[in-house]
C-alpha cells in the first residue's frame, strides 16, 4: 500500500468521526441515548466488516475507505451518546463517576490491541477478525442498553443543537477539552517516536513508555473521581494541568531514562481528568446536554485528531526561532520551554476556573423548570407510576413517583432555584430523614442494580407526602 493509499483509509475516519459527532446531538434529541448508542454500535461493526472484506479478499482501497467512514460515522454518535447518558447516570447519583467511564475506555484500547496480537498471529482473515468483535460490540450493546435511563425522563430541548456552538460556556469547555486532548493526543502520536530518536532508544522501550503513558492515564481516571468529589472540578483541572506541564518538560528535558520515566508518568495523570470532566460539565444542564456534549466532543475528537500532525509541522518550524529566543533568556532553552509549559498550563487552568461555579448534579433544575412544561405535570407523572406499579414494572413507578415529587418541591419553591443540586444535597437542604431513604432507594435501584419491590414503591407512595408537608409543597 503506497502513502496516498494509506492517508484515504486515516482520512476516511477522521471525516466519518467529524459528520458523525455534531450531528448526535439532534439524533438524541430525536430517539434517546440507548438508540442512539445501538445504531451507531451497528454502523460502526458493518463498517469494520466491510473495511475488512476490502482489506483483504477484495483488496480493494475504495471499499476499506468506504468501510472505516461508516466506522467513523457510527463511532461518533456511539461516543457522543454514551457521554450523555453517563452523565445522567452522574448526576443521579449525585457524585463523580465519568472518570471511570472513560477510564474503562482506555481498558478496551488495551484490551482491544492484546486481542488483535494473536488474531494477527494466528493469520485469521481479516473480516472473521473484525466481524467477530463487531458482532460482539452489537451483542453487548444491546444488553447495555437496557440499562440505561428510560426515555420519559429526557427533557426536550428548547432549540436545535446547532444553538449549542454560539453559547460561550459551552465553547469555553470546549477550548478547555482542547487544551487536554492535545496533550494526550501529542503522547498518543509522539511519545513513542519522541523516546527512540530523542534518546536513542530501542522501539520495545519507547513503545513501553506509551504504554506507561495510557496506564497512568487510566489509574488518574479510575482515582480522579475521589479528588474531584473532595475538592471540585476547577481545582482539580488546575491541578491536572500543571501535572501534565510539569509531566511534559520532564520527558523533554529530563536527560535521563528515570526522570523521562517519571515525567510519562505525571503526563499521564495530568492528562486524564480533562476530557471527561469536560463531557461532565456541557451536560450539567440535562436539557441541552445533548447538543452540548456533541459540541464539546466535536472539539476534542477535531483537537485529538488534528492536534498531533499540527504540532509536528509546528516543531519543523519554530526550532529556529526557540534557538534565538533561548539564547536571549537567562537558563536558556529550559527556561524557554518552562515558560510555554506555564502557558499551556495557564490557558487550560483559567477555562478550569470558569467551570468552577458549575458543579455537576441536576435532580432539582429538572423539576424547576417543569413549572412551564404541562408534560410533567405531577398528578399524571403519579398517574403513570401507578399505571406501572399495576403492570408490575415497579422500577418505573418508582422512578416516576420521584420524579413527581421533586416536581411539586420545586413548584413549591421548597428549593432554592435556579441552583442545580445534586441528591446529596438535596439531603442536606431539606434536612429530611425520610427524603434520604426515598433517595436511598431510588439510587439502589437504578444505580446500584438491586431489584425494586413491592415495599420500595409503598414506602415512595407512603413517604414522598410526609416529605411534602414538612418542606410545604403539596
Amino acid at each position: 500500500m503506497d502513502n496516498g493509499s494509506l492517508g484515504l483509509l486515516l482520512l476516511s475516519i477522521a471525516v466519518g468521526s467529524i459528520l458523525g459527532l455534531p450531528s448526535a446531538g439532534a439524533l438524541i434529541h430525536r430517539w434517546n441515548a440507548g438508540a442512539v448508542v445501538r445504531s451507531g454500535c451497528l454502523c460502526g461493526s458493518l463498517g469494520l466488516l466491510l473495511a475488512g472484506v476490502g482489506a483483504g479478499p477484495l483488496g480493494q482501497v475504495p471499499v476499506c475507505a468506504a468501510g472505516l467512514f461508516a466506522f467513523g460515522i457510527g463511532s461518533g454518535v456511539w461516543d457522543v451518546a454514551m457521554n450523555v447518558e453517563g452523565a445522567e447516570v452522574e448526576r443521579g447519583l449525585g457524585r463523580s463517576i465519568m472518570p471511570r467511564f472513560h477510564a474503562a475506555w482506555s481498558i478496551g484500547g488495551i484490551s482491544g490491541a492484546a486481542i488483535g496480537v494473536p488474531m494477527a498471529a494466528a493469520s485469521v482473515p481479516m473480516p472473521v477478525h473484525l466481524g467477530l468483535v463487531g458482532g460482539l460490540a452489537v451483542v453487548l450493546s444491546l444488553r447495555g442498553t437496557r440499562s440505561f435511563l428510560p426515555a420519559e425522563e429526557e427533557v426536550a430541548a428548547p432549540s436545535s443543537s446547532g444553538s449549542a456552538w454560539l453559547e460561550p460556556r459551552t465553547l469555553a469547555i470546549g477550548v478547555m477539552v482542547l487544551a487536554f486532548t492535545v496533550a494526550e493526543g501529542a503522547a498518543n502520536d509522539w511519545l513513542s517516536l519522541a523516546l527512540i530518536d530523542g534518546y536513542d532508544v530501542a522501539h520495545w522501550v519507547g513503545v513501553t513508555g506509551y504504554v506507561a503513558f495510557v496506564c497512568a492515564m487510566t489509574v488518574g481516571r479510575f482515582t480522579g473521581p475521589v479528588v474531584l468529589d473532595r475538592f471540585g472540578r476547577a481545582p482539580v483541572l488546575w491541578g491536572s494541568s500543571a501535572l501534565a506541564a510539569v509531566g511534559t518538560l520532564l520527558v523533554i528535558l529530563g536527560g535521563n531514562l528515570v526522570v523521562v520515566g517519571l515525567g510519562i508518568l505525571v503526563w499521564g495523570l495530568g492528562a486524564s481528568l480533562g476530557f471527561p470532566v469536560g463531557m461532565s460539565a456541557a451536560a450539567d444542564d440535562p436539557a441541552r446536554s445533548a447538543a452540548r456534549v456533541s459540541v464539546v466532543s466535536t472539539v476534542g475528537y477535531g483537537a485529538f485528531l488534528a492536534g498531533p500532525p499540527l504540532l509536528g509541522w509546528l516543531g519543523d518550524r519554530i526550532d529556529r526561532p526557540l534557538t534565538w529566543l533561548a539564547e536571549r533568556i537567562p537558563g536558556g532553552e529550559a527556561a524557554v520551554w518552562v515558560i510555554l509549559g506555564a502557558l499551556v498550563m495557564a490557558v487550560a487552568a483559567l477555562v478550569a476556573t470558569r467551570l468552577g461555579a458549575a458543579r455537576g448534579g441536576g435532580v432539582v433544575e429538572r423539576s424547576a423548570r417543569s413549572r412551564s412544561e404541562p408534560g410533567l405535570d405531577p398528578r399524571t407523572l403519579e398517574r403513570l407510576a401507578g399505571e406501572a406499579e399495576e403492570r408490575g414494572e415497579l422500577e418505573l413507578a418508582l422512578r416516576l413517583r420521584f420524579r413527581a415529587g421533586l416536581v411539586r418541591l420545586a413548584r413549591a419553591e421548597a428549593v432554592p432555584q435556579p441552583e442545580t443540586l445534586t441528591s446529596r444535597q438535596l439531603v442536606r437542604l431539606l434536612g429530611s430523614e425520610q427524603f434520604a431513604g426515598l433517595a436511598r432507594d431510588l439510587d439502589e435501584v437504578v444505580y446500584g442494580g438491586r431489584a425494586a419491590s413491592r415495599a420500595d414503591v409503598e414506602n415512595a407512595r407512603t413517604g414522598w407526602p410526609k416529605v411534602l408537608a414538612r418542606a410545604g409543597g403539596s
